[in-house]
């Protein structure tokens, strides 16, 4: 389910963020349909289902896409920040970065996966 504020929040980013948060948006509802945005944090787009999987925040000089399973499998190297969190970790998509789609998909799927199991907490325990 899409949620306008998002748009709202995406219509601020430079365009080339805005584009790469567009494009990783499609992949997040491919990923799963039954996917939800929503805003949490004041104005900070969230996608979510049976928990967090995913957050964009624009920066200065790139864009973050914030991953909310510390256990998901990554063997292409797409997480470029966080490791070793305990919570999420992260991609800094910069301009004229062409994430691994492929992978980005697959990335998003294995998250889903790990919340519709009890969460990557309940998995590690």
């Amino acid at each position: 389910m899409r949620d306008s504020r998002v748009d709202d929040y995406l219509a601020t980013l430079p365009a080339w963020q805005r584009e790469a948060a567009q494009r990783v948006r499609l992949l997040l509802h491919e990923a799963d349909p039954e996917l939800s945005e929503t805003i949490k944090r004041t104005r900070q787009p969230y996608f979510v289902l049976d928990g967090n999987v995913a957050a964009f925040l624009g920066t200065k000089n790139h864009l973050n896409v914030f991953i909310y399973d510390p256990i998901a499998p990554d063997p292409t190297g797409l997480i470029n920040q966080g490791h070793g969190n305990a919570t999420a970790r992260s991609i800094q998509i910069f301009e004229g970065d062409q994430p691994d789609e492929t992978a980005l998909l697959a990335l998003f799927r294995a998250v889903i996966a790990n919340n519709r199991a009890g969460g990557w907490r309940k998995l590690t325990t």
